[in-house]
Parts: C-alpha cells; sequence; structure tokens
C-alpha cells in the first residue's frame, strides 16, 4: 500500500474508534458509526471538512507537521501513532530535521494546566500547541496562518510583539532569538522548514540580517516579562522554559508571584478571559 493509502486507511481508522463522549461532544441519536463524523473532526483539529474527505480518500497525502499535529491532538493519537503519522505525511525526524511530535504525556500536561499561560515549541520555535490561558494571554494563535505561527516571524515581521517590550528588551529578545535560532540550525543542518524560515526571515527583516551575520550561538534563556493585556492591564510575568529530552521541544510557562498583583489579574484573566478561547492548535 502507497504511504497516501496508508495514511488514508489509518485517519479513518483513528477517527472511527473516538466516540464523541471522549472528546466532550453529545452522542446524539442516528449516527452511522459509533465514532467521530468527518465534520466533528474537521472542527477539532481546525481544518476543513473536505480537507478531511480528501485526506481519507487518499487525495491529499502531505499535510503539514502543524496540520499532522493538530490531528495528533483532536484524535488523542498514542507516541507511537503520532510518529506513525508524522512518517507517512513525509515529516520524519533524524537526519538533521526537526521533531514536531507532541509526546502524549506532554499534550495532556498542557490542556491540564488551566490556571497558568503555557505552549509547547519546536525547535525553530514553530508553535504546536497552547492551553486556553496562553490565548488569553498572548493572543489567540488559531488565528494566525500555519507559517506566522512562529515566534521569530512574528517578532521580526511585526510593528509590535504580543508582549509589549520597551525598546532595550525588545532588542535583547531578537539578539537572542537569533542566536537560538543558529544553535538550532547547527543540530538540524537540512531541515527544509528550518531553512526555509531563515530564508523568509532574511528577506523581510534587516534587523534579522544584520543578527544572523553575526553568527552568534545560544540558548534561548527564561526572564522576567512585562506584558500589557488589553482587558486587565500591565503584568509582570517569570516565563520560565523546559526542554525536553526527547524530541527538543520548549515548554514556555508565564507565571507570577504569588499574591501579588500580576498573580490577581492572571486569576482574573482565567475567569474572564478564557471563555471564547480554544485549546490549539
Amino acid at each position: 500500500m502507497s504511504a497516501s493509502g496508508e495514511l488514508a486507511t489509518v485517519l479513518r481508522a483513528w477517527r472511527e474508534r473516538l466516540t464523541p463522549q471522549a472528546v466532550g461532544l453529545p452522542a446524539g441519536t442516528a449516527r452511522r458509526t459509533s465514532g467521530l463524523r468527518r465534520e466533528e473532526l474537521a472542527v477539532l483539529a481546525e481544518v476543513s471538512a473536505d480537507y478531511i474527505v480528501r485526506l481519507e480518500q487518499g487525495r491529499a497525502s502531505a499535510p503539514s507537521a502543524q496540520v499532522c499535529a493538530a490531528l495528533s491532538r483532536a484524535l488523542q493519537l498514542s507516541d507511537a501513532e503520532q510518529d506513525h503519522l508524522f512518517r507517512l505525511a513525509g515529516h520524519a525526524t533524524g537526519g538533521g530535521r526537526i521533531s514536531r511530535i507532541v509526546p502524549a504525556s506532554l499534550r495532556r500536561l498542557v490542556e491540564r494546566t488551566g490556571d497558568r499561560p503555557m505552549a509547547v515549541f519546536d525547535a525553530m520555535w514553530d508553535l504546536l500547541l497552547w492551553n486556553r490561558m496562553w490565548a488569553a494571554l498572548m493572543g489567540d494563535p488559531s488565528e494566525l496562518r500555519e507559517d506566522e505561527r512562529n515566534v521569530l516571524w512574528l517578532h521580526f515581521t511585526r510593528v509590535a510583539d504580543c508582549n509589549i517590550h520597551d525598546p532595550g528588551i525588545r532588542d535583547a529578545f531578537g539578539v537572542s532569538m537569533a542566536a537560538d535560532l543558529r544553535r538550532s540550525i547547527g543540530r538540524y543542518p537540512d531541515d527544509p522548514a528550518l531553512l526555509r524560515l531563515v530564508e523568509r526571515l532574511s528577506e523581510r527583516s534587516g534587523r534579522f540580517r544584520d543578527l544572523w551575520q553575526r553568527h552568534e550561538i545560544a540558548e534561548h534563556d527564561a526572564a522576567t516579562k512585562r506584558i500589557n493585556h488589553p482587558e486587565v492591564g500591565s503584568l509582570e510575568l517569570d516565563c520560565d522554559i523546559l526542554s525536553t529530552q526527547r524530541g527538543d521541544l520548549r515548554i514556555v510557562m508565564y507565571s507570577a508571584a504569588p499574591g501579588s498583583e500580576s498573580d490577581g489579574k492572571l486569576a482574573l484573566l482565567a475567569a474572564i478571559g478564557t471563555q471564547r478561547m480554544r485549546v490549539g492548535p
């Protein structure tokens, strides 16, 4: 069987084994199958129902890494199943390529951490997964195109970050991120998405080109950030960055000192700011 045929077969099987109750949907009546409908999977993965149909019919055989991550989350795939999906879609790791697989245990951690903003990034700072508090604090990433869900792209190509920094902090952040990306290109020299990101950034941002030509290498580290939120005002938050031993993922989480004004504002944001947000992607 071809890769597209196998991809179509396993996606259909994974969809049909997942009950509506398992993803918080009503079972309803008059269902042809006990599993999810294609339209329901499309909503959960935030892709079109037509695209799900084409995948299951073998007419679309190369979903992007971010679509694979979305399908993995929506279908609640195990680590082995995620690895199989990514390989069938042409995103096999190894050989100098970045892993974009979020382990099931890490996915559960992010989804169940409801009171602190948390997100998962790959080694080139593409956003793979986030919780509702992250969307409430930083803006809903689902409103961005897939190729815009990257920290460096947002920083170097937009007038302002979702974090409102003073010029000095913004400059230091850009220096740190460019040096971290240079470190990643040494670890994954043959990853086409990473090479394309560097090319796109160099075309769009003179500041990035200048930093890239310095050839500085460093790991982006934790910091204290001041965020100006439109609903709750200014917050001073600790930004912690954890790296996974497997897959070289970066887990970013914001928190505030217990009892502080910013801690109270995070609690307020949890109450009023997450009602319209979805876990992503």
